[in-house]
């Protein structure tokens, strides 16, 4: 069939298409940002790779490094979940431009700070997955976005049960956004099913 791929043989052609999604998608969630925060959004070169789910907590500094996780689920013609993660200085830092205080006032994130962060989630993802259906012309949606903040294995235990129903492979997409000389790094971590994998190849033309 042609959506049989074997996504642990994925070619350099392939990572190279890959790559190109995750490049296209972070400028368009540098643009969605700078539009939601007022703000000039600069970006350096995101960093995309396909991994392993079980090297997650490593890229995230440890299972125990404390983190804020947005996981949102995707349905369509693409079927999954995507995880954003950022540690707390940059989530911190988000907030706070969000609603204009100095980036690195302290704060505790209550239920406005942590609800602001959920829709800063959404809108990035939602970026990435409007540049996937475009490039592709498949049907991409997403779920409401559900937030934590813990230590990186405790959150990563969660979407790990799911993800490891369908697949154990995840690509790996770490931005990087300034503002001055202040920065934020945002991880993405998309986990599409082994079937919407072979989908997403074959709209490409390249599976």
């Amino acid at each position: 069939m042609a959506n049989d791929i074997d996504i642990n043989n994925i070619n350099s052609y392939h990572l190279d298409v890959l790559k190109e999604i995750g490049n296209i998608g972070a400028g368009n969630a540098a643009t969605a940002l700078a539009k939601m925060l007022d703000k000039k959004i600069d970006m350096k070169v995101p960093q995309i790779r396909v991994m392993k789910f079980s090297e997650v907590s490593d890229v995230l500094g440890g299972a125990e490094s404390e983190v804020v996780g947005i996981l949102l689920g995707v349905n369509g013609d693409i079927n999954g979940n995507i995880l954003f993660v950022l540690d707390l200085i940059s989530a911190r830092r988000l907030v706070n431009m969000l609603m204009g205080r100095p980036l690195n006032d302290e704060i505790e994130f209550n239920s406005m700070e942590c609800s602001a962060l959920q829709e800063i989630g959404n809108i990035l993802a939602g970026s990435y997955l409007s540049s996937l259906s475009n490039l592709t012309n498949l049907r991409i949606l997403s779920d409401i976005p559900g937030l934590a903040i813990d230590m990186a294995g405790a959150i990563l235990s969660v979407p790990a049960i799911e993800f490891g129903k369908s697949s154990d492979t995840v690509l790996y997409i770490e931005n990087e956004f300034t503002y001055g000389v202040d920065s934020v790094v945002g991880d993405f971590f998309l986990v599409p099913d082994e079937i919407s994998y072979g989908r997403l190849l074959n709209a490409l033309g390249v599976a």
